[in-house]
């Protein structure tokens, strides 16, 4: 059996990475820096920078879930009339 875990390469600030993610998390993470207008690197670089612990496959994968949890967030809040930015992540994000 597959594994759906898939080891992929990137580079970040000059230098070969990789990081091991499923494709639902690596879609969601192409889907955030074409919305940013930003390359992939780029991304995963400012996520790389501002993560304080664990490994970057884990880091990406929290960036992700957080920054859809944002997005559901922000739409259940509009309909409600008011935006959580209770989340640092999910604020900055939605800053851009």
């Amino acid at each position: 059996m597959k594994s759906p875990v898939v080891k992929r390469s990137i580079v970040i600030a000059g230098h070969k990475t990789s990081v091991s993610l499923e494709e639902a998390f690596w879609k969601g993470l192409k889907e955030i820096a074409n919305g940013r207008d930003l390359t992939l690197s780029d991304v995963v670089a400012s996520i790389d920078t501002d993560r304080h612990s664990g490994n970057l496959s884990s880091a990406i994968r929290l960036f992700v879930l957080d920054y859809y949890r944002g997005l559901r967030s922000e739409q259940h809040s509009t309909k409600n009339g008011a935006r959580d930015t209770s989340s640092p992540r999910v604020a900055a994000l939605q800053a851009d």
